[in-house]
């Protein structure tokens, strides 16, 4: 538990909006509260350090501290008042994946039970990972294991004739029973005391209770409630038919896949809400491999994959606010967070209000790929020595002192995996955000001193440099950009990315595309850019879901058939495999990886005599370019993008420079969707000539123009003494071309 953790409702923000603020302290002692406009949140004492002007604003100052809790776990519920207690017999029926049986624990499957008063009934999995039948303070368990990622029919029966409790299990293949059901039963000495009584909520993938606990890792088919005993045959047509006999409930997820809402088809109509964003549009228990689309055949897409630790919305209570005054500048702020024994920080923008502009320059900020990224433990955090390291480095620079990797109770990125071993495939910025923060490190490097940042500090790296040259700029964000498209963008004269751009939806490109084409003129100073494809939930907005498909470096691999957003029924994965590879946008596009570590770029031959000559004015004609910086201790590193004709850079594009140097020690690998075998790639060239990244340049129609670096690590070298660099002049020289109204950048016949 950190001292202190805190998030907006909003990661940006226009005058005359209202962003609120929301703190969890460890116990009730006070914290100071105060706002900054952000300008570098690298603490690298060999850079600029952090730079922050204060900013006064009405919430500022003193606050007692409070804790509120996180409450990880997705779950189904049903509000009710129906009683059924007084429905005499009672069946609760699944199909189910099991991702974590026998974990010590109880998980409910289906249940209308408080496990603190013992009251209810319940269908749950044993600590032993078994099913498990629960009536009051009755239990009964099969005592056989289920095997994980294997589909059972399971079944908790109270037979009010009899008085006994039963607890029922059956393997599937192919949707159907294979072999006896394996059952157990218990006589309930006191009759039916502890039956389910009115009000009671109705839980899917939890046990129950205030707060619900007791999750269910795996997915849940069809779950129904029934006024019946069932046997074994019963249960089949329960699971089979919502109009069967007796049937109180029957939810059926193959509907309205992309809601948070889930359907009763039963004689009811008992529909409920889901907790936490479990994952929809899952293959079930039926899936036959034919259809990989969920639209094309919903039926056989009705499990919901519940998690223990899904978190969507921390929902804590609002603690202060901010309604921003009209004619604050637009640009990165953060609210920072003090008492005694720890600190916070929550960055946010402030964009200018809706169809103006304050400068001709817009910088737009990857408030998505931060989204994606955020709370990422990655892998060394496990390492001892590396996280010593880390904490020694973030203590000599007064950096943010606190690693996502050790503080997993605010939710992991989906560059992670659950605890069950199934990727992270949805991202909300309602949580606490560790890794997007003022002076946060990502890879720590103390003896060179580079600063081993990526995404928020290491975007800082071009509005500090912005700001050193006295370029005006506004800042705008995928947020705006996604909602408002192309409209967003026209006011600008010039349009530039930051470090790493990564993920976007449709309407963000399609915006993007339409800008550059009509005359915008488009810098992409980052790598690894225009990548994945993301949706946004449209009940949820502050959640993105991101499914890892075919092709691609990926941290996981979805499943077969679930390459599918599930929030908008669209093909998911690469941009690459949707047919919009980066090039087609930028020029650039992402062919190679290796460690935080950056090269040089070397002027190519012609380079002197082309068209795009203009941008090495001021560079000597044998120079290497960006040698150094802060990111890397290189310009050109980390991840690469290349030009590639075949993948839609515009034949008449000049590729100025190439980075070189990318040694395999490092090591330095192509993209997946590069490599064809361990010895051919697409383009049929060695692998040596794609690990690289073009300085790439090329005419739109309309007067537009676009300029790519296609590097990751390339704004870290802005700043190189003090600005006083070619990566700087060169940058320096396209911007003033690409603001310059009269500037022309004609079309050549090709």
């Amino acid at each position: 538990m950190l001292p202190l953790a805190a998030y907006a409702d909003r990661m940006s923000v226009r005058p005359g909006e209202t962003i609120e603020f929301k703190v969890s302290s460890m116990d009730d002692a006070p914290y100071t509260a105060r706002l900054v406009r952000v300008i570098s949140a690298d603490a690298n004492p060999a850079g600029p350090g952090l730079v922050e002007e204060a900013i006064e604003a009405d919430f500022a100052g003193n606050y007692k501290g409070r804790f509120q809790p996180v409450h990880a776990g997705s779950h189904g519920i049903v509000e009710q008042s129906i009683d059924l207690g007084t429905r005499g017999s009672l069946s609760l029926v699944a199909t189910i994946w099991p991702t974590r049986p026998g974990i010590g624990r109880r998980q409910g499957v289906l249940s209308v039970f408080d496990p603190a008063v013992r009251r209810g009934i319940a269908l749950a999995i044993g600590e032993d990972g078994s099913v498990e039948a629960m009536l009051g303070a009755t239990r009964i368990k099969t005592r056989v294991p289920l095997e994980e990622r294997h589909w059972y029919r399971v079944f908790a029966v109270y037979d009010a004739a009899t008085s006994t409790l039963t607890a029922g299990q059956v393997r599937l293949e192919g949707g159907r029973p294979v072999g006896a059901a394996r059952t157990a039963n218990t006589k309930l000495e006191a009759g039916a005391a502890g039956l389910p009584a009115a009000g009671m909520p109705w839980i899917i993938g939890a046990l129950g209770g205030t707060p619900v606990k007791g999750h269910f890792n795996g997915k849940i088919e069809r779950p129904v409630i029934a006024a019946t005993a069932a046997d074994a045959a019963t249960v089949e047509k329960l699971s089979a038919d919502p109009a069967a006999t007796g049937v109180i409930a029957s939810w059926d997820f193959s509907k309205e896949m992309s809601s948070i809402r889930f359907v009763d088809a039963g004689p009811g109509g008992h529909h409920g809400q889901l907790v936490n964003l479990p994952a929809r549009a899952m293959t079930g228990s039926n899936w036959t491999g034919r259809e990989m689309c969920f639209r094309h055949a919903p039926e056989q897409y009705g499990a919901i994959h519940f998690h223990e630790d899904d978190i969507s919305d921390c929902g804590w209570a609002s603690d202060f606010k901010w309604t921003v005054p009209a004619g604050t500048r637009s640009g990165a702020y953060a609210v920072r967070l003090v008492r005694e024994g720890g600190e916070e920080n929550v960055p946010f923008f402030v964009v200018p209000p809706k169809g103006k502009k304050s400068a001709d320059l817009a910088l737009l900020i990857s408030t998505y790929t931060y989204t994606v990224y955020h709370n990422h433990a990655r892998p060394e955090a496990g390492n001892a020595t590396w996280l010593g390291t880390w904490k020694a480095q973030a203590k000599e620079w007064g950096a943010y002192p606190y690693n996502p990797g050790e503080h997993r109770e605010y939710g992991l990125s989906t560059y992670n995996f659950h605890t069950d071993g199934s990727g992270i495939c949805h991202a909300s910025w309602l949580r606490p955000m560790l890794n997007v923060r003022v002076g946060y490190i990502t890879y720590p490097d103390p003896a060179i001193r580079a600063s081993g940042l990526r995404h928020y500090p290491a975007d800082t790296h071009l509005i500090a440099w912005l700001e050193q040259q006295g370029i005006a700029y506004d800042i705008i964000t995928d947020a705006e950009l996604d909602a408002e498209g192309v409209e967003l963008l026209k006011p600008y004269r010039a349009v530039t990315t930051a470090s790493h751009p990564e993920y976007h939806t449709g309407a963000m490109l399609d915006a993007l595309e339409a800008y550059r084409d009509g005359g915008g003129r488009f810098m992409y100073l980052g790598g690894n850019g225009f990548y994945w494809k993301v949706a946004r939930h449209a009940e949820a907005p502050a959640a993105i879901e991101i499914r890892r498909g075919e092709g691609g470096i990926r941290a996981w691999a979805a499943e077969a058939g679930e390459y599918y957003n599930a929030f908008d029924g669209e093909y998911g994965g690469l941009w690459r495999r949707n047919g919009r590879p980066p090039q087609r946008l930028a020029g650039v596009g992402f062919t190679a990886q290796g460690n935080f570590v950056g090269s040089h770029y070397r002027q190519l031959p012609d380079a002197r005599t082309s068209r795009a000559a203009w941008i090495l004015d001021g560079i000597g004609t044998d120079e290497l370019i960006g040698g150094f910086g802060l990111s890397g201790r290189g310009a050109a590193g980390f991840e690469l993008d290349r030009a590639d004709k075949r993948l839609g850079t515009p034949s008449h594009a000049v590729v100025l420079a190439s980075s070189e140097g990318h040694e395999p020690e490092a090591p330095w690998v192509l993209v997946p969707e590069e490599q064809l075998t361990h010895i051919t790639t697409w383009a049929g060239k060695p692998a040596t000539e794609l690990i690289r990244a073009d300085l790439t340049f090329f005419e739109t129609p309309n007067n537009g123009a676009v300029f790519s670096t296609g590097s990751i690590t390339f704004c870290g070298s802005l700043l190189h003494n003090k600005g006083n660099n070619n990566v700087s002049r060169l940058i320096r020289n396209v911007l003033d071309r690409f603001l310059d109204p009269n500037a022309k950048f004609p079309m050549p016949d090709v």
